[in-house]
């Protein structure tokens, strides 16, 4: 019991540690907040819960079956980071020129969203790539990619990434949630200058993720 309980603690820390780094939620939340400047407080609410639950099902589905996905299209994990980053790369190349937004929209500017637009921007762009780009489903696909065999430890390993990736995408919730809260303390000139150093991030983290893909793939040997 206390070997399970041990092992069980390990695998949920390893997840968090392994995930939120990456996922970076805190430095995500004033593009976020950048991206849903044209609705109201109540459906920004509504989009950072969509987030979080996506998060958790995007991620919780690279660990159970993200590796088995890809040998069955026989693509490797290096081609989705190049590919990932590649998109990366692009919406934060927008963002960078993009105009600079208000801190908040004027409460009877802001429009009400229809479900479906929440639904479709909530997934794209911004769980994925923007919260949960390539280098987190490619995490996630490694830390599910050697499962004991074994039926118990398998579903307490399993388990343990479950909770957690829903620590992640609690805190995930958290800054997208309050994030105008913080942003309207910075001021005008304070929250462009973070959008534009966020997006500046955001565009070498997709340089890197392509470097580091093309480097891994470069140094596959060559099929006979």
């Amino acid at each position: 019991m206390i070997a399970d309980t041990r092992q069980f603690t390990d695998a949920a820390l390893l997840a968090i540690a392994s995930l939120l780094p990456i996922v970076n939620p805190l430095g995500g939340a004033p593009v976020f907040l950048l991206k849903t400047t044209d609705i109201d407080d109540a459906a920004r609410g509504v989009m950072a819960r969509r987030v979080a639950r996506n998060c958790f099902f995007l991620l919780l589905a690279s660990v159970l079956i993200g590796a088995y996905v890809l040998d069955l299209l026989s693509l490797s994990v290096n081609v989705v980071r190049v590919a990932g980053g590649l998109v990366v790369c692009s919406i934060a190349w927008s963002l960078l020129h993009q105009d600079d937004p208000p801190t908040l929209p004027a409460r009877d500017a802001a429009r009400v969203a229809s479900p479906d637009d929440l639904a479709q921007r909530a997934f794209y762009p911004l769980t994925m790539p923007l919260t949960v780009g390539p280098g987190s489903i490619s995490v996630a696909i490694t830390l599910g990619a050697n499962q004991p065999s074994e039926l118990r430890p398998l579903v307490l390993i399993i388990a343990a990434h479950a909770l957690g990736i829903l620590v992640v995408t609690v805190v995930i919730y958290l800054c997208y949630r309050y994030a105008d809260r913080v942003l309207v303390r910075l001021g005008r000139t304070g929250t462009s200058v973070l959008l534009r150093l966020s997006a500046f991030i955001l565009l070498c983290i997709g340089v890197q993720i392509i470097f580091n893909g093309g480097v891994a793939l470069m140094r596959m040997p060559s099929p006979a």
